[in-house]
């Protein structure tokens, strides 16, 4: 086996984990985003703090990167494709819009969790 297919399979590998990765951390704090209202309205406040403070920590890496996650980088190592989705298991629209979408959502959550801290 030549050199050439070689490489071109470890980088399809690479990609593909990488993409899994990639997801499942999207996963996590999409899921956090979306629970933070349901542990508000539960009365979960504590619950509510932590997600919070999980998703601001990703807030805080994309800043630093530019508004770009590191993942994303890594991934374009081993594939010249820049399709919204390239470096992550997503629909192409749901990739493309994803900050403005959930970011849009945290924002709104964490509006939500300052008046309900506030009418304590």
């Amino acid at each position: 086996m030549t050199e050439r297919p070689l490489r071109a399979r470890r980088d399809a590998h690479a990609l593909a984990a990488v993409r899994l990765l990639h997801t499942a951390i999207w996963a996590f704090f999409a899921s956090s985003i979306l629970a933070i209202p349901v542990t508000i309205w539960a009365g979960q406040l504590v619950a509510a703090l932590w997600l919070s403070v999980f998703v601001w920590g990703e807030v805080v890496v994309l800043v630093l990167n530019r508004m770009r996650c590191p993942l994303t980088t890594l991934a374009a190592r081993y594939t010249d494709d820049r399709a919204d989705n390239f470096d992550i298991c997503l629909p192409r629209w749901l990739a493309r819009h994803n900050q403005r979408l959930f970011g849009t959502l945290f924002a709104l959550t964490q509006l939500q969790l300052g008046w309900t801290l506030l009418a304590r």
